[in-house]
């Protein structure tokens, strides 16, 4: 297959890109043009709403990543619209481009986020639960609805849960206060936090491409959410470390501001249910197996 990849240099995007070269797939990337291209890179710039639409004929599959990283700096109305903005604009450059293509992919694959169900406390969700009220809810509805493509092209929206690997995201950064005995519950410890590792992401979006049935909103997570205070147990435990450095919900308000309401603080208990259905093999469902191999 001829696989085009936008947000190519994140986690997610670093570890779709090599997996697919692996498989024998041919990968491209979407990139803004700095001093030359490399072989397997098309140019682009959502700001200026520029593309390179010739080398996009006669691909197979479209996956974009693309937007800016939710989890780095304190949240200000400058953040918040990056946020929204490097989201929506690069997902309707693709939706313009994907509808003057003469041979377009046959599936796009856009991210989104468990975000869109917002905060929902022990509540189950699912793929057809309701938009939340909160501020992601907002971002990952506009960016999902920035997705126009023809008929023809089956779409797919992506919606990630907290994606665990050792070299990138929250459990990277989780790991120095751990393994220095200072790590500890996140409020109440009663938020839900729904969660996949990084190689059952790989494998449920090469899923998805051949499974024909699944279309529209995909939950990636793993069927076992667990509480903040079940992670840190659990975590601790994998290290042999105590978990006794609690942070109440005013620290983490204070510290964090508005991003701790909407990331740590919000309990979003999330059931994959279509992949579920269509039998989708994860590799570490259970959070204590998955942070042992992963730490191993």
């Amino acid at each position: 297959m001829n696989i085009v990849i936008s947000g190519s240099s994140g986690l997610v995007g670093s570890a779709l890109t090599n997996f697919f070269k692996d498989q024998g797939h041919i990968v491209k990337r979407l990139v803004r043009e700095k001093g030359g291209l490399a072989h397997d890179e098309i140019a682009w710039d959502p700001e200026a709403g520029t593309i390179e639409i010739d080398s996009l004929e006669h691909t197979d599959v479209w996956i974009n990543l693309a937007g800016e990283n939710i989890a780095h700096g304190r949240w200000n109305d400058t953040k918040k619209k990056k946020i929204l903005n490097s989201r929506v604009k690069s997902t309707k450059l693709l939706s313009e481009t994907i509808n003057r293509l003469k041979n377009p992919p046959s599936v796009w694959i856009n991210a989104s986020a468990i975000g869109y169900y917002g905060n929902e406390g022990e509540k189950l969700l699912d793929e057809q639960s309701p938009l939340g009220t909160n501020y992601l809810s907002k971002v990952c509805k506009e960016w999902e609805d920035a997705v126009q493509a023809p008929p023809n092209v089956r779409t797919v929206f992506t919606r990630f849960g907290l994606v665990l690997s050792t070299k990138g995201g929250a459990l990277k950064q989780l790991m120095l206060p751990f393994r220095l005995g200072l790590g500890g519950v996140l409020g109440t410890g009663k938020q839900y936090m729904s969660w996949i590792t990084l190689q059952d992401l790989v494998l449920a979006l090469a899923f998805i491409i051949n499974t024909p049935s699944l279309k529209g909103p995909v939950n990636l997570v793993t069927p076992f959410p667990v509480t903040n205070q079940e992670f840190t147990a659990i975590l601790g435990k994998v290290l042999s470390r105590p978990t006794i450095f609690a942070m109440p919900v005013f620290a983490a308000r204070l510290i964090f501001g508005e991003m701790a309401e909407e990331l740590l603080l919000s309990s979003t208990k999330v059931n994959p249910k279509k992949l579920i259905e269509t039998a989708f093999p994860f590799k570490h469902p259970h959070l204590e197996e998955a942070l042992s191999t992963l730490l191993e």
